[in-house]
């Protein structure tokens, strides 16, 4: 006769890690109510006096956050303007996700008087470049660090192809 050995059921090991994770959920959550409860017990306590002046220093703004406003001008070597060019400004945002710097564009066409009004955009490495028909493909980057700034560009002709 064969006998056979009884083991106790086992429990899988995805099933431990989700109950784990259950019980620290649980634990975090309570320890987060009990936090609170006892932060809002004490009003007299040094760490409500700090808030306000927190939220005072998140309110102003950082380095970053200063804003520029630009007025390109696009003449040709003899300083007369270029119409409807186009004009491309590229510069860089705060992301949102993990805090990576997204690259942003914005897209203009240059009046009959060669120049381009750009709306508030952030101070720092500024990127622009012009394409008009017959002109040579203008791209440079810029250090922006005024509030009002006025960008002159001169365009040059094609090289010659023979």
């Amino acid at each position: 006769m064969k006998t056979k050995t009884i083991c106790p059921r086992r429990i899988p090991s995805r099933k431990w890690a989700a109950i784990l994770a259950a019980g620290l959920l649980c634990g975090a959550v309570g320890f987060a109510r009990v936090s609170s409860a006892s932060q809002s017990s004490a009003p007299d306590s040094p760490d409500s006096t700090s808030k306000p002046a927190d939220k005072d220093k998140r309110d102003e703004k950082s380095p970053g956050s200063a804003t520029t406003r630009l007025r390109i001008q696009v003449t040709d070597n003899n300083d007369k303007p270029v119409g409807n060019a186009s004009v491309y400004v590229r510069y860089y945002t705060s992301g949102g996700f993990l805090r990576r710097e997204k690259l942003a564009e914005l897209d203009f066409k240059t009046n009959q008087d060669g120049s381009v009004k750009v709306p508030a955009i952030p101070q720092g490495k500024i990127l622009i470049q012009v394409i008009a028909k017959g002109w040579h493909t203008y791209g440079k980057w810029y250090d922006i660090e005024k509030e009002e700034e006025s960008v002159p560009i001169k365009l040059e002709p094609p090289p010659h192809w023979y």
